[in-house]
Order: C-alpha cells, then sequence, then structure tokens
C-alpha cells in the first residue's frame, strides 16, 4: 500500500464515481443544479461499478490488516463536489473536454473557463477539505469518492507532499496551497480515473 509522509497523518485512496446517465450520454454536467437531479444519477452500470469497488476496497483493508473500527465513517464535504466549468459547457457534449484541457488546463491552469472554476480554484477547495479530514482522523485509511477532474487535480496535490515534506509553512493549509503551483497543476491530467477505479494514492 502507498505510504503516508510526515505532512498527512492519514493514508488517502480515491475512487471516482461509477458511470453516470450523463458519462452515457456525452454530456458535460458540472452544476450541482443539474448534477442532483434523477436524470444525471448514475446508469445502471455504474452502481454496479460502485458496488464492485467497494468490495474490492474491503478486500484491501482485509489483506492489509486495516481493522473498521465502529463500521467505516461516511462523511459528505460540499469541497468535493464536481469542478464547474461554467455554463459555455454545461451540457454539452463530452469532447468539448479537449478544449478545457489542452486550450486552458495545460497551458495555463490559472485561467477560467467564461463562468466556471480555474484548477486552482479547484485546488483550493480540496486544500480546505484536506485540512478538514486530517483535523477529523489520525492515522486512519480514508476513501474519497469524488469526479474525475476534482479527484485528478486532489491526486496532483497529494503526490507534490510526497516530494515536498519539508516546508516554511506552519499549518497545513499553508503547506498545502503553497504547493498549488501551476507546474503542478497542469499536470492533474496524468491522474485521470475511469469511472469507478479505485487507486491508493498516498
Amino acid at each position: 500500500m502507498a505510504q503516508t509522509t510526515s505532512l498527512l497523518r492519514n493514508k488517502y485512496w480515491v475512487l471516482r464515481h461509477g458511470r453516470s446517465i450523463p458519462n452515457e450520454r456525452g454530456l458535460i454536467v458540472s452544476s450541482m443544479e443539474n448534477g442532483t437531479l434523477p436524470e444525471y444519477q448514475l446508469a445502471p452500470g455504474g452502481v454496479n461499478q460502485a458496488q464492485l469497488a467497494g468490495e474490492l476496497f474491503q478486500k484491501v483493508l482485509k489483506e492489509n490488516s486495516i481493522p473498521i473500527e465502529n463500521g467505516a465513517q461516511c462523511k459528505v464535504m460540499e469541497n468535493l463536489r464536481e469542478r464547474f466549468f461554467g455554463p459555455s459547457f454545461e451540457l454539452r457534449s463530452l469532447d468539448e473536454y479537449h478544449e478545457i484541457y489542452c486550450t486552458l488546463d495545460e497551458q495555463d491552469p490559472l485561467m477560467r473557463p467564461e463562468g466556471g472554476e480555474r484548477v486552482d480554484d479547484v485546488a483550493s477547495r480540496l486544500a480546505e477539505a484536506i485540512v478538514a479530514m486530517e483535523s477529523l482522523f489520525q492515522g486512519c485509511t480514508i476513501l474519497v469518492v469524488s469526479h474525475g477532474d476534482p479527484l485528478q487535480i486532489l491526486q496532483a496535490l497529494l503526490n507534490a507532499t510526497k516530494l515536498n515534506t519539508e516546508s516554511s509553512y506552519d499549518d497545513l493549509a499553508s503547506r498545502i496551497q503553497a504547493l498549488a503551483a501551476p507546474s503542478i497543476l497542469s499536470q492533474h491530467r496524468k491522474f485521470n480515473l475511469r469511472t469507478g477505479e479505485l487507486r491508493a494514492v498516498i
């Protein structure tokens, strides 16, 4: 399993949600308003992916002698929501992701899709989520379930902590924010996940 560093107190895994109806229809659904509608929920195949991922994670925990004390705890964190790509992309074809990635993210993660979130906007709220999880738990194995883009950016941040265990900042929030440099954030696509894919991060 992945090992923690001195920067973080827990081990982290990520899981991208199962295949959704928008995935099957080839649509971009990134707003909270649309994303919570029943017509954009998980597809039947996505529900199956989620069940299989849960079974796989339980197997990993058992193989590594990681107990689930008092049952697994589940917490909803709004900061882990999907990246909002803006009204220009909402409900448009998934083919337009190419424009976001190649024209914006890879060239400059600080560029903003019109009306949407930049990569560093998402990184800032993910940093808050990490700080919250680190304050709530210690010595635990945490599974973060979210959408593709947030999980890619989260992995970029967490992997940066492996290479940067020393910092001039004392508080965790500032240390993580300092790692959210364009050179790191522009590489987030390297951490792409398939729907229903489970991965150890740190």
